[in-house]
């Protein structure tokens, strides 16, 4: 699957029918993002039934402002509709392509209750 470009109103059709979907926002005016775009291509094309999509924070502000984006590049990758990773700065590509590999085989179970684990610990601080 190529990559996408994803703006604020097709994001939530992306979010809503796709099991991974992996965002790298960045700028047109951004050096490391430009550094880190080929990484994110070649990491795309091993996993062909993830959804890898491209935000351009500048045109997508909405978007960008709901995730919070305060440094770019940011990759965040969402499973299941949870934020499961997010990372500001460029990634190499094996480590890109190792952090993609354990999103996919995750315990999603697991993860749920590491976060309310988490959540419940937190409200009791």
């Amino acid at each position: 699957m190529a990559v996408l470009d994803i703006d604020d109103e097709g994001f939530r059709q992306v979010y809503k029918d796709n099991d991974i979907v992996v965002l790298d926002f960045w700028a047109v005016w951004c050096g490391p993002c430009h550094q880190f775009a080929p990484t994110f291509e070649e990491v795309s094309e091993l996993f062909p039934n993830i959804v890898f999509g491209k935000v351009e924070t500048e045109a997508q502000q909405k978007l960008s402002a709901y995730f919070g984006i305060r440094s770019i590049p940011t990759i965040i990758i969402i499973r299941e509709q949870l934020e499961v990773f997010r990372h500001s700065g460029g990634i190499g590509k094996d480590d890109f392509k190792a952090i993609v590999q354990q999103v996919k085989d995750a315990n999603m179970d697991e993860v749920r209750k590491k976060i309310e684990e988490e959540e419940a610990k937190n409200s009791k601080a």
